[in-house]
This record gives C-alpha cells, structure tokens and sequence, in this order.
C-alpha cells in the first residue's frame, strides 16, 4: 500500500492537471527594435483557452492578434513572459525545438493559400504529411473538406474557396494539436468563407480540435466559443460564449 501523503499528492497533481488550461499568455511582450525606435507589438498580454475551444483573436490592423497567433505558432519568439500550449513552453524553447514544435503540433491557414503551383491538391496535402509524426491520409482528408472530385486538379483549375480548402486539408492531414487561422477568409467572397468559417467550426465541434482564427471580422464573432479583443498590443476583453451560434445564422 503507497504511504498516504504519496496518494494525496498524486490527487492533488491531478487535479492540477486537469484544471491547467490547454493555451497559456502570461504577461506576454513582444518589442521590435528598429534602429533607435522599438516598437511595442504585444504590451504585457494574458489570456487563457481550453482544449477543443473554437477562438477568434479580433481587433483592427496593428492590434498585436498576428504578432499573438506567430508566437503562439513558434514562428515568433516572446521578448518577455511566458508562452505554453499543452505542457510546451514555448518561451523556453531553442530555435532547433521551435522548428520542431512547428513540423508536428501545429497547422496553419493563412489568407493566402500558399499552394505549390505544379502540385496537384492530393500531391500539396501529401507533402504536408511527409514531415510529420502521425498524419491522416491525404486523399480521406481531402475528402473531408468536399474535394473528393478534385484532389487531382492543380491550384489554377481550383476556386479560391477550393484552394483554401486544400490549405486546409494539408493543415489538417499533419494531425495537429492546434489549428492557427491567420485572416483565413481574407481573400474570399462572402459566401465562399462563410463556407470556409463553417468548415473551422465543425473540425472544432466534430473532432474536438482547438482552432484559433485571427480577424479584424467582428460580426463572426458570435460564432466563437472564446472572444478576444486587442487593442494596441493589449487585451482589451476575454469573452467566453456559452451559446455559440452556427455561421449560417450570421449576416454581415
């Protein structure tokens, strides 16, 4: 029989464990120097999100959300304080040990869909997957998005809703831990992102990934179960949404 301070404490980790949130910003600054002049992106930021939260990051155009959304993705380093997603701490972490966390844990969207040109959307997806620990097949997830009919096409034979939806699936395909969204429906039409927003919040609600989108879309963000608002590099509010609605019930 363990001794009962050894069970106690193993209760007590426990617990911790399962109360700890999934993201961590804790007084989070981010300074670029520029000369003489340093340029204050993030200015002490904290927020916290749970596993499987669908989140949008809003504010106007030099808010800090991009500057948030590439340190949380390893693609930026904080000047201060301290970043974590599950138990990484990403301000701890090495140039060598950021890559990695990049190569496996994380997939990106961005608002331009970045594909290989000469690549047919099977053949972008599948490049994706040859750096990765776990993928999911190409071709299956492909399908998921609804290209079933088109993975062997070429971006240029693509719509720029279908070529989203191929950057998409290649994100997908590395079978993240967290899904990032930098402006994903930038470049598209209303109707084709409202189907690309649909898209991101049923990977959140069907397979219970964590995706994190960055907009300056106010009126989405209703769909969101966790809003926050930035306003020159500092949190302004950190709502969460106990009653998210779809995207079809939204107009702008």
């Amino acid at each position: 029989m363990k001794p009962h301070w050894i069970t106690s404490a193993t209760v007590i980790w426990n617990n911790i464990i399962k109360t700890m949130s999934y993201i961590e910003f804790k007084d989070v600054k981010k300074v670029y120097n520029q000369g003489e002049v340093s340029i204050h992106a993030l200015d002490g930021v904290n927020f916290e999100i749970e596993k499987g939260k669908f989140v949008i990051i809003c504010g106007a155009s030099g808010a800090g959300k991009s500057t948030v959304l590439n340190i949380l993705g390893g693609m930026d380093s904080a000047s201060e304080g301290m970043v974590r997603v599950d138990d990484a701490h990403l301000d701890q972490m090495n140039e060598r040990e950021l890559t990695d966390f990049r190569r496996f844990d994380i997939g990106f969207v961005f608002q331009f869909y970045n594909l290989v040109q000469n690549l047919t959307a099977k053949e972008n997806v599948e490049l994706a997957t040859e750096i990765c620990k776990n993928p999911l097949n190409p071709a299956e997830t492909l399908c998921q998005v609804g290209l079933e009919e088109r993975m062997n096409n070429f971006p240029s034979q693509l719509s720029g809703g279908e070529q989203q939806r191929v950057a998409i699936a290649r994100a997908l395909a590395k079978n993240p831990k967290l899904m990032l969204c930098d402006e994903p429906t930038g470049a598209l039409d209303y109707v084709t992102g409202k189907q690309i927003l649909k898209l991101l919040q049923d990977m959140s609600r069907e397979k219970g990934m964590t995706v994190v989108v960055v907009t300056h879309n106010l009126a989405i963000t209703p769909m969101a179960d966790q809003v926050i608002r930035m306003k020159s590099g500092k949190v302004v509010s950190d709502t969460m949404n106990d009653h998210p609605q779809d995207i079809s019930e939204i107009e702008w």
